[in-house]
């Protein structure tokens, strides 16, 4: 039974998971870079760890979300690193997004010291995760998933469990792409409608009306409309994502012109300084 939880990377995501957590029958431990992050936790009655391995010492269940494979790395190393406050039994969940290398590196680790390991990367934004509603991927034993899925639904609305170890990796490259390659259709669109002298409402009105509408192009398209780009995903983040599709397609002998496309339009958004606003911002690079 779960009941000691640690908690390592209070992002923009995690953060809110944590706090989530918080409202659960469970005694959470937190650690993250910033002090300041963990002080908000503490408020909601977490508690604060000096550092990764007090934060996984004497746990049941640890989980991990840090959104880049650097601090993912200096988090669980060295004698203060998560890795070595693992106890044997316990069950490690990694929820960020990583390379598959990543992925299946950290669960050699967690093997190699007789704990429990689940591949599970989130999806969607900080509105999602403040309001439990992220989608949670999930690889790796069904039944170890069972023991999780109570602390899980604090915060994750769809929990699906899609394969073994890696797989939820694998899925998440293509929620990557499609999230990334939606953004940038209707970022197109938006522009063209308005060059040929419609109204981004009156765009949205038709797009919601068809074949083509999504929640995706009413909540970022109706923001985009009032100049909002307060960012929920970061576009660097995005970005990020892409990257690592476009090294699993290379893997896979496989060429995808459209994420190639979307790509060069997100790396020319982050070098323009727009990687910390919301990935809606790609929009602008468009504008020019």
């Amino acid at each position: 039974m779960v009941r000691e939880i640690g908690f390592i990377g209070l992002g923009t995501v995690g953060r809110h998971i944590a706090a989530n957590l918080t409202k659960g029958n469970y005694r959470l431990t937190v650690w993250d870079r910033h002090p300041e992050e963990v002080q908000e936790l503490e408020k909601l009655g977490a508690q604060a760890a000096a550092d990764p391995r007090e934060a996984a010492q004497a746990k049941d269940l640890v989980i991990v979300i840090l959104p880049e494979a650097e601090e993912l790395a200096a988090a669980g190393a060295g004698e203060k690193g998560f890795l070595a406050g693992l106890a044997p039994g316990s069950i490690l969940v990694d929820m960020g997004t990583h390379s598959l290398d990543m992925t299946m590196g950290l669960a050699a680790e967690a093997e190699n010291r007789r704990v429990m390991f689940l591949d599970a990367p989130v999806w969607g934004t900080k509105e999602h995760a403040a309001n439990g509603l992220l989608t949670i991927l999930v690889g790796g034993d069904p039944a170890l998933l069972s023991r999780c899925r109570e602390a899980f639904s604090l915060f994750g609305l769809n929990i699906i469990h899609v394969g073994q170890v890696g797989d939820a990796t694998r899925m998440k490259f293509v929620v990557n792409l499609m999230q990334a390659e939606l953004m940038q259709a209707l970022a197109e669109g938006l522009v063209l409608g308005q060059k040929l002298g419609f109204t981004p409402e009156k765009i949205l009105e038709v797009l919601e009306s068809g074949g083509v509408a999504s929640p995706l192009f009413n909540s970022k398209g109706r923001a985009i409309a009032r100049g909002d780009f307060t960012r929920n995903l970061a576009l660097k983040y995005v970005y990020e994502g892409l990257l690592l599709v476009r090294d699993a397609a290379i893997k896979a002998n496989l060429q995808l012109p459209a994420a190639e496309a979307v790509c060069r339009t997100y790396q020319q958004a982050v070098e323009d300084g727009r990687g910390e606003e919301d990935f809606s911002a790609v929009i602008k690079v468009l504008w020019k």
